[in-house]
C-alpha cells in the first residue's frame, strides 16, 4: 500500500493545509496527518484540539487518518510505516527552509522521500500566523476565505479566551 504523512502544526489548520491534504489523499491509498509541535511558536490549542479540528475538516476523506506525535517528525513518518513524507511549499521563502530540513531527514534517513506540493495561488499566502492576527480584524465570511468555515467558531472562542 502507498503511504503517505504530512505533519505540521496545523494551528490552526487552514485551507492551504487542507488543499494539500485533499490532494495528497489523492496521490496515495492512505495519508496520515501528523500534528506535530513547534518548539519556535507558542500554540494556540492544545495537540489534541488540534486532532480534533483537523479531524473534522478532513471526515469527508476516507483514507485521511489524522495523529498526533512530538519529536522528530522524519521518527514520526517512520514509525508510522511510511518512508514518504509530503510537504505543502508555499512562496519561495519556503523553498529554502524546506529543502534544509528535507536534506537534514535524508541524513537521518537515507529510505525517506518528499514529495512537494505547491499551494494552491489561492492559499499561497495563508499562513497560521497570519489567521491569528487578522481573526479579530474580520467577519465569519472573510474569515471562511482562509480557514475551513467550521473551524471559525473554536478560533474565535479561543481568541476571546487569550489575554490582552
Amino acid at each position: 500500500m502507498r503511504l503517505a504523512v504530512y505533519t505540521g502544526s496545523f494551528d490552526p489548520i487552514t485551507l492551504g493545509h487542507l488543499n494539500v491534504i485533499e490532494r495528497g489523499s489523492r496521490l496515495v491509498q492512505k495519508l496520515i496527518v501528523g500534528i506535530g509541535e513547534n518548539i519556535e511558536k507558542r500554540p494556540l490549542f492544545a495537540p489534541q484540539e488540534r486532532l480534533e479540528l483537523v479531524s473534522r475538516v478532513t471526515r469527508h476523506l476516507g483514507n485521511v487518518e489524522v495523529r498526533t506525535f512530538s519529536g522528530l517528525a522524519v521518527k514520526f513518518v517512520k514509525e508510522c510505516g511510511a518512508n514518504v513524507m509530503i510537504r505543502g511549499v508555499r512562496p519561495l521563502t519556503d523553498i529554502a527552509a524546506e529543502f534544509t530540513m528535507t536534506m537534514a531527514n535524508r541524513r537521518l534517513d537515507p529510505d525517506m522521500e518528499t514529495i512537494f506540493l505547491m499551494a494552491d495561488g489561492d492559499y499561497s499566502h495563508v499562513s497560521s500566523s497570519l489567521i491569528k492576527q487578522i481573526t479579530p480584524l474580520a467577519d465569519d465570511q472573510q474569515l471562511a476565505n482562509f480557514i475551513p468555515a467550521a473551524i471559525i467558531p473554536d478560533l474565535r472562542a479561543r481568541l476571546a479566551q487569550q489575554p490582552d
